[in-house]
C-alpha cells in the first residue's frame, strides 16, 4: 500500500471548479488518496484542505496561461497526469426569454473554457500519457425544457469529449466523461437567482405564458436535488475510480437518474420523450391568453 500511495504522489491532477460542490469533493478525495492535487479556484483561499490551490478562471485565458506556467515550474518529479474539467454553471430559462448574454456565459464557462483549459494542458498530458475527465450531466443525453442553455452546453461538451477521445486514441491520453445526475450542491442555492438573470428584462411581455410553469419547474428541480440519494462523495468516488481504472469507460453515469436519462435517450423516440415533458409545458390557453395563437 505504501508503494502504491508513493506512486500516486508522483502524479499531479488538476481539478477545475474546485472551490465548492462536486469539484471540492473530488479534489479532496484525490488528495486523501495520495495524488498531488491542484485545486483550480477563481479566488485563492477557497479550495479544499490538503490541495495546492491555483488561481484559474476558465473564462480568462490569461489565468489559464499563468496556471499552466505555475504547474510546469512546480512539476519537480510530479508531472501533470490528469485533468478533471469540472467547472460549470447552470443557466435556467425558457428559450424564448433567455438573455443572449447569459447563453454566451453558459457556453463560455461550460464549453469554451473547458476547451481552452484542455488545449493548454494537453502537451503535458501527452508527455505523461495521462487522463482527461470531462464532467457533463444526464442533460448531455436528453435536452430538458427550461434548461435549454445548460443542455446545449452539455450536449456540446459530450461531442467535444467524444471527438477528443477519438483524436487522442493513439496518443496515450485516455478521455472519459462523468455524467452526474441530480446532486444537491451550492449551485442549487443560486438556481432562482440565475433564472432571474437569464430572463431577458426587455421582454417581460413574453414571460407570462411561461411564468407559472417555469416557477413550478424551478421549485421541483431544487426539491429533487435536495431529495436525491446521490451525494458529492458518490461523484468524487466516480472520478477516483475513473482515474484508477486501467481501461476506463468512455461515459460514466453517477446516480440512478443519470443512468435512466442515458437509457431513455437510447430506447425512446423523440416523440415519446416530448410527451414526458408535455404536462409541465405552457398550454395552448397560456399562449393564446398572452398574444399567441389558440
Amino acid at each position: 500500500m505504501h508503494k502504491e500511495i508513493e506512486n500516486m504522489q508522483t502524479k499531479s491532477v488538476l481539478v477545475t471548479g474546485a472551490s465548492s460542490g462536486l469539484g471540492a469533493a473530488a479534489a479532496s478525495l484525490l488528495a486523501k488518496r495520495g495524488y498531488h492535487v491542484y485545486a483550480a479556484v477563481r479566488r485563492l483561499g477557497t479550495g479544499p484542505a490538503g490541495t495546492c490551490e491555483i488561481e484559474l478562471d476558465v473564462t480568462k485565458p490569461e489565468t489559464i496561461e499563468h496556471a499552466q506556467s505555475q504547474i510546469t515550474r512546480a512539476e519537480d518529479g510530479r508531472p501533470l497526469w490528469a485533468l478533471v474539467n469540472n467547472a460549470g454553471i447552470c443557466v435556467p430559462a425558457p428559450l424564448e426569454i433567455l438573455n443572449a448574454d447569459e447563453l454566451r456565459r453558459q457556453l463560455e464557462v461550460n464549453l469554451i473554457g473547458q476547451f481552452t483549459v484542455t488545449q493548454a494542458f494537453l502537451p503535458q498530458l501527452r508527455q505523461s500519457r495521462g487522463r482527461i475527465i470531462n464532467v457533463t450531466s444526464g442533460l448531455g443525453s436528453i435536452a430538458v425544457p427550461f434548461l435549454g442553455a445548460y443542455s446545449m452546453a452539455q450536449f456540446a461538451k459530450m461531442a467535444f469529449s467524444d471527438i477528443l477521445r477519438r483524436e487522442l486514441m493513439h496518443s496515450g491520453v485516455l478521455v472519459s466523461v462523468v455524467q452526474p445526475g441530480a446532486i444537491y450542491t451550492p449551485i442549487w442555492d443560486k438556481f432562482h437567482a440565475a433564472a432571474d438573470l437569464a430572463t431577458a428584462k426587455d421582454h417581460r411581455d413574453k414571460v407570462h405564458p411561461y411564468a407559472s410553469r417555469f416557477q413550478a419547474f424551478l421549485e421541483q428541480n431544487e426539491s429533487n436535488a435536495r431529495a436525491s440519494p446521490t451525494r458529492p462523495d458518490d461523484f468524487a468516488k466516480a472520478i477516483l475510480d475513473t482515474l484508477e481504472s486501467k481501461e476506463p469507460a468512455a461515459h460514466i453515469p453517477v446516480g440512478l437518474d443519470a443512468e435512466q436519462f442515458i437509457e431513455m435517450a437510447r430506447s425512446h423516440s423523440p416523440h415519446s420523450i416530448d410527451q414526458l415533458f408535455a404536462s409541465g409545458m405552457p398550454s395552448s390557453t397560456d399562449f393564446a391568453s398572452h398574444g399567441g395563437n389558440a
